[in-house]
């Protein structure tokens, strides 16, 4: 799935081009899959793309081939399982996810805590997978203006951090942001959720207060996503979650921030809307 570069800079201009060319063919495949599949073989589609993220994932616990290839099929098999029950299911691995984001990650980022585990994983990938089918059935176009939200704070911080930034955000894990970058994700995710918000109706019952707070914990979730993915690569010794996609590293290195917001903004829709 596409997304912008790390905030402190690219990878380098010898491999500009394979990422222009991935990233055009993630986003078309993306749109693909969005707005010409129905729901049910577009959650396969992502049920799919869960189960590299989790050959990722088992990579980055040190597991070999084989290892690798059977916790992708764990995580392939889950999603189907509760995709035979989703009315149960789903709010159950949504609400497992948000309190893993909004307690146990961010003590991991405070205290080091070694992060790579085989129930971290399922807790990263299969409830960010239910999101994914619960969103694209309600609205694709919802589910991309909500991952959009996503790209939009990336940008802003990548923008933000180049011209402004001098205070380090978390130089231990992430050297590369700084807090001049996370203001500017604040202000590029209100800015646009305030002008996209008219735009679906889903919101429309929101007062404006409300939709600004929520903005901002997704902001910050957004951030302690990329961080945590972060945290894992740097405690695995490796620069990328994988070599899967040119110029970008692996699918786990494109949804760090969407693993942290999606669970929680299908959570809300489940219990406000």
């Amino acid at each position: 799935m596409p997304s912008s570069p790390p905030e402190g800079g690219g990878r380098g201009t010898g491999g500009h081009q394979a990422r222009i060319v991935t990233a055009l063919l993630l986003f078309a495949g993306f749109l693909a899959v969005l707005f010409l599949l129905p729901p049910p073989a577009a959650a396969i589609a992502f049920a799919l793309a869960a189960a590299l993220a989790g050959w990722e994932w088992a990579g980055l616990m040190q597991a070999g081939p084989r290892g690798r290839v059977l916790y992708g099929l764990l995580i392939f098999g889950l999603c189907l399982l509760f995709g035979t029950r989703p009315e149960e299911g789903f709010p159950l691995l949504w609400g497992i996810a948000a309190l893993f984001w909004l307690t146990i990650a961010p003590l991991c980022l405070k205290w080091k805590w070694p992060s790579a585990g085989i129930m971290t994983g399922l807790v990263v990938l299969v409830p960010t997978w239910a999101a994914l089918a619960a969103l694209h059935q309600r609205s694709p176009l919802l589910l991309l203006a909500v991952m959009a939200l996503v790209w939009a704070a990336d940008i802003a911080a990548f923008c933000a951090g180049r011209t402004f930034g001098r205070r380090k955000l978390a130089p231990q894990i992430s050297p590369g942001k700084t807090w001049e970058g996370v203001a500017g994700a604040v202000v590029g995710v209100l800015a646009y959720g305030m002008a996209v918000a008219p735009f679906l109706p889903v919101v429309h019952c929101v007062r404006p207060w409300a939709l600004a707070g929520l903005l901002l914990l997704l902001t910050a979730l957004a951030i302690v996503g990329d961080l945590f993915e972060s945290l894992v690569k740097r405690q695995a010794g490796v620069k990328d979650s994988s070599a899967l996609l040119p110029g970008h590293g692996g699918i786990l290195d494109r949804i760090d921030s969407l693993t942290a917001t999606l669970p929680l903004v299908a959570l809300t829709l489940y219990w406000t809307a």
